[in-house]
């Protein structure tokens, strides 16, 4: 099921956006080159939101302890993180963002 999230334009170019869902809070990203992509907002190092760290072209990193992780698949592109995160499938159609996500 696709859940509107926001406007393309409520989230600048290389920012993210915690969004929570039920008990469940995503990290919304929309990269440097204007893509989107969708993430658990939880480093999987740590419980540190993901959405308040810093993205780089199509990687995001967590500000706590500087693990990146890969915006297109999740896994971990650095130390201390060794597991992946889980990634959510993103449309965005007429100017608006839609998360792809079937609550449990």
């Amino acid at each position: 099921m696709a859940i509107r999230i926001c406007n393309v334009t409520d989230i600048k170019p290389g920012r993210a956006l915690r969004v929570k869902i039920g008990d469940h809070a995503f990290a919304i990203v929309h990269s440097p080159d204007g893509s989107f992509h969708a993430l658990d907002d939880k480093c999987s190092h740590g419980e540190i939101s993901l959405s308040e760290g810093f993205v780089d072209n199509e990687t995001i990193e967590c500000w706590a302890h500087g693990a990146k992780f890969s915006l297109e698949t999740g896994s971990p592109l650095s130390l201390p993180a060794y597991e992946p995160v889980n990634v959510y499938e993103v449309l965005v159609e007429n100017g608006e963002v839609f998360l792809e996500y079937e609550a449990e």
